[in-house]
């Protein structure tokens, strides 16, 4: 299946010297795809002659091509003065392409409470999911793991954390193509006794669910890949990410200051620059970049405010994966069969 994302070009902290290289060469990787980049058409146009890329009459043809937006939201920027100030924004106007459907996904780096409250308002929320939940992938001892919610909602009811269980696991079986995978709930212990009441409450409904429920997983079960989701509430979930963020840079930081120290440790460091490169790819985090929102009648994904051109087309891959496999379709489909099953236990109940 041939994909259109469409882009939001002026995005981020490094705006269009990140998206632009990240689109020509998405472009070059997937040839039977398409790319809308949006933004000032002038910005644009002159950030790819620099690349020595010509938009009409170029070597992509009628795959790449400028959508003119003429305003942008600022990373500081009030959710609410964007949603209402700014209509032709370029976050805006990427979303409406989805909309329309002239594009299979949209993919911005522009400020996240500003992406989620206009994808919500323009797009709307599937039938069936009361909140949109935010996703991501982090790595493991064995691959890689799906988490979420990582910000979106703070406060949580079982019901919601369910829905975002199923929402996750379909994402999961749309990028990875495993049909059943793994789900755990991140609790302070594997012990049904453990946690909250929400927790608890959540527990009990993945367990009637025909979904793969694990069971409770604790913060370290997160980077051994015991499951292949992870369910939180978005305060929990968005602690856990930042600290492994704050992390990995303080272990990067700990491996350059020792391997500088003086002329044996930086000798030592060339011998080792083998295992250094491959432990680097397997830690980066511009790899895992590309965080989805769930839960609307679009695609969406935020790729992160810093991210370089390695880190926005990672994001792009992600959305074209999402687009490719189906997702929404399957998220709506899963959720109908969970509201038919209650609503036959409800009245069974009566």
């Amino acid at each position: 299946m041939d994909v259109t994302l469409a882009i939001d070009a002026m995005g981020g902290d490094h705006g269009t010297a990140a998206t632009l290289p990240a689109a020509i060469q998405f472009l070059k990787q997937y040839p039977g795809d398409n790319i809308i980049l949006v933004g000032l058409p002038d910005v644009i146009e002159s950030g790819l002659l620099a690349l020595g890329v010509k938009v009409t009459g170029g070597q992509f043809g009628s795959r790449l091509r400028i959508h003119a937006a003429s305003e942008l939201v600022g990373m500081d920027e009030q959710p609410q003065s964007a949603l209402r100030g700014k209509k032709d924004s370029s976050m805006r106007v990427a979303i409406n392409l989805v909309k329309s459907g002239e594009a299979s996904a949209c993919v911005s780096s522009g400020n996240t409470g500003a992406l989620m409250a206009t994808a919500r308002y323009v797009l709307k929320t599937l039938p069936g999911i009361d909140r949109p939940a935010i996703a991501s992938y982090l790595p493991t001892k064995s691959g890689q793991v799906c988490m979420l919610d990582l910000g979106a909602n703070t406060d949580c009811t079982p019901e919601h954390l369910l829905q975002f269980a199923i929402m996750g696991s379909t994402l999961v079986t749309a990028l990875e193509h495993k049909p059943n995978p793994s789900v755990g709930l991140l609790n302070i212990g594997s012990e049904d006794i453990k946690g909250n009441e929400v927790v608890k409450q959540t527990a009990v409904l993945l367990r009637e669910s025909d979904l793969n429920f694990y069971g409770n997983v604790e913060g370290n079960d997160i980077f051994k890949g015991t499951t292949d989701l992870v369910v939180c509430d978005g305060f929990v979930g968005n602690v856990a990410l930042k600290t492994t963020e704050g992390l990995a840079q303080m272990l990067g930081g700990f491996l350059r200051e020792e391997f500088g120290r003086n002329l044996f440790t930086k000798f030592a460091a060339l011998i080792a620059l083998p295992v250094l490169k491959a432990f680097k790819r397997r830690v980066d985090h511009r790899r895992y970049n590309g965080a989805s929102f769930l839960g609307l009648k679009g695609i969406v994904v935020k790729s992160h405010g810093s991210a370089d051109q390695l880190a926005f087309f990672c994001a792009l891959e992600r959305a074209a994966e999402e687009a490719r496999g189906g997702m929404l379709a399957h998220i709506s489909e899963h959720i109908e069969k969970w509201h038919n099953e209650r609503q036959q236990t409800e009245q069974g109940v009566v």
